[in-house]
């Protein structure tokens, strides 16, 4: 029961934390813009440079986000967050963030890069209207030689990390909040 109760908590605790970050995503002015598209073509670079086998999602999903820098950081209780860019049968279509927030043995800051892949309409549509939250029991690939080519959707939906920096001791229990806008028209 106090299992229970302490797992209860942390998710109000978790909750309260994702929902306070606002409700739409902040690309920033126009030149913000253009350093978060540069970040992202590198990121993109790197993830299929690190495991090649990674074209196959970009080449068959249905839409993806990419992340290119998720900072998190934590001694206790934790918090990250990362901006980035939507892109649905492969055309750029907006912006995207991501925040996240922990409780637990948990001590460091790191930094690493962000993929989601969506197999299919569906699955991107609870993105886009912020119905999706990955939890504790949510799993992510790290990206490595090989790594994508065993790699496969889990209720629509895959994830790959890539580390770039930092040190991160984890035992916690939290979430992770997506926010999508829409681009301009141009």
């Amino acid at each position: 029961m106090k299992v229970q109760r302490c797992v209860q908590a942390t998710g109000v605790f978790a909750a309260l934390m994702l929902g306070a970050c606002g409700s739409t995503p902040n690309p920033g002015d126009s030149a913000d813009r253009q350093e978060l598209r540069d970040q992202v073509k590198a990121a993109i670079h790197d993830f299929k440079v690190t495991d090649p086998s990674i074209q196959r999602f970009f080449d068959t999903a249905y839409a993806y986000v990419v992340f290119p820098e998720v900072v998190t950081a934590a001694v206790g209780v934790g918090g990250a967050h990362g901006n980035g860019e939507v892109f649905e049968k492969g055309k750029f279509i907006g912006y995207a963030d991501v925040s996240q927030g922990s409780i637990g043995a948990q001590l460091g800051a790191q930094k690493y890069a962000e993929i989601l892949f969506f197999q299919n309409e569906g699955s991107f549509v609870d993105f886009k209207y912020s119905t999706m939250e990955f939890d504790a029991r949510a799993t992510a690939v790290a990206a490595s030689a090989g790594a994508a080519a065993a790699a496969d959707y889990r209720r629509g939906v895959i994830t790959f990390t890539l580390p770039e920096s930092g040190l991160m001791a984890q035992a916690a229990i939290g979430g992770q909040k997506f926010r999508y806008e829409a681009a301009p028209a141009r």
